[in-house]
């Protein structure tokens, strides 16, 4: 079972200045231009939360080319100072996590709108996801600023949640608890405040669980906020465009999943009909093996199963189920003889070179009188044929452009039985994705 760490145990609390000692547990970056009379305050009382969290840490201040004494402050203060290299907030987020030598970075803003109080409730929450939230619209949370700003924010918030279908309240809080090294391998691309959406999306997608913790939003101290929802306003839309492309690709973690309720009628008929079909066929038939499982529900949902797949991320997504997975290759799958009862292989022989090789494996680990359940298009039919083409047009980011092995009925029929497997049914799905359910002599 893949087991990717979600945590680094703390050693002793120490404060790491200026240059030193490499391997501490948390980062603080902190964007700030001209933010010197925040910065008084702030250092201050955040090197105090900071010395009862029993962990070592460094504090960095990623200077926007401030014209006051904010890098005076930073320093006098123990704080490292960072020069973002390229205007915009997303460019001294992205500077943050480059300089970041801890194994977790904490983001917030200078101006105290962030209470730094909050963050050993932060800290707690650490080992149960890759990001952590501050979130101001969660139950518990609040925020307390102009209306005008309020409304704005809840409308930017509520749009990116419904259009990606994201579960989450806040989405362009920038007061966060990362996993250096998941957002470090982020291909980032925003420059403004929209990255807090890019990187929470990209988070997601590849399948790192995400929580939200109510959090109390204040005014800023001193001095006037950068954020504009509306200069900014081209920003968004483009990130949201790509965040849409991203979250209905098969680059989401939970793609699989998300079709079975997706809003593209056809889509999510199709899903739930393999989804009953291949249920009906091996639920209760003893251990069973998901091979290609993806973040499917089947797997979601059927008892003694195992996943198998060799994309990690969507193997990551699904252990939010508790259920067992492990990476790999249907070339050579990493069990024993006649392990398991049933073999579930759907939507999987399509994408793998032609030849006997899955097939002769899938019958290893099969029982004597073992089930294997195959389901592929069936690119005989022409239906099919018409629908793949619809399909690669109106959803380019799907799985009709991956599909190197055309099956037919006759040939896949050909095939099994040469390797010695009993036909027992062949069922079609609308018509043209073809399921057999074999038998293991």
């Amino acid at each position: 079972m893949i087991q990717a760490p979600l945590s680094v145990e703390p050693s002793s609390s120490q404060a790491l200045e200026g240059g030193g000692e490499v391997g501490l547990d948390l980062t603080v970056a902190i964007p700030a231009i001209n933010e010197a009379a925040n910065l008084v305050s702030l250092l201050p009382r955040l090197r105090a939360i900071l010395a009862k969290l029993e962990c070592r840490y460094e504090i960095v201040i990623v200077d926007g080319h401030s014209t006051d004494e904010t890098a005076a402050v930073a320093e006098a203060n123990g704080a490292r100072v960072a020069y973002q290299q390229a205007p915009g907030y997303g460019e001294a987020i992205r500077e943050a996590i480059g300089q970041a030598r801890g194994s977790y970075v904490l983001t917030l803003d200078a101006d105290l709108s962030h209470d730094p109080s909050f963050i050993p409730t932060m800290w707690a929450r650490r080992r149960e996801a890759a990001l952590v939230i501050a979130s101001r619209y969660v139950a518990g949370g609040d925020a307390r600023m102009p209306w005008t700003r309020y409304l704005l924010s809840r409308v930017l918030n509520a749009t990116f949640g419904r259009a990606l279908s994201l579960p989450f309240r806040d989405l362009s809080s920038g007061y966060r608890l990362y996993r250096t090294d998941v957002v470090r391998g982020l291909p980032l691309k925003s420059r403004d405040f929209d990255i807090n959406q890019e990187m929470l999306v990209r988070v997601v997608a590849e399948g790192w669980p995400v929580v939200e913790v109510p959090f109390v939003y204040e005014p800023r101290n001193h001095g006037s906020s950068k954020a504009r929802l509306l200069k900014f306003g081209k920003s968004y839309l483009r990130t949201l465009g790509a965040m849409w492309r991203l979250r209905n690709s098969i680059q989401a973690a939970d793609y699989d999943e998300r079709a079975s309720s997706s809003l593209i009628l056809p889509q999510r008929e199709w899903q739930r009909a393999r989804y009953r079909l291949i249920m009906g066929l091996v639920q209760g038939h003893g251990r069973i093996l998901d091979v290609g499982c993806g973040s499917s529900r089947i797997l979601r949902d059927l008892e003694n199963c195992v996943g198998f797949d060799i994309v990690r991320r969507k193997l990551r997504y699904m252990r939010r189920y508790d259920k067992p997975v492990v990476e790999g290759t249907a070339f050579a799958l990493p069990f024993s003889d006649a392990a398991f009862d049933s073999v579930v292989c759907s939507e999987v022989i399509e994408h793998i070179p032609e030849g006997p090789e899955p097939f002769l494996e899938m019958r290893r680990v099969l029982k004597p009188g073992g089930l294997l359940v195959l389901g592929t298009p069936d690119y005989g039919r022409r239906l099919w044929r018409i629908i793949e083409r619809v399909y690669e047009r109106t959803v380019p980011g799907g799985y009709a452009a991956e599909h190197t092995t055309h099956y037919t009925q006759q040939s896949l029929t050909e095939l099994v039985q040469g390797l010695g497997f009993r036909v027992e049914s062949v069922s079609y799905i609308f018509g043209c994705e073809l399921v057999m359910s074999l038998r293991r002599p």
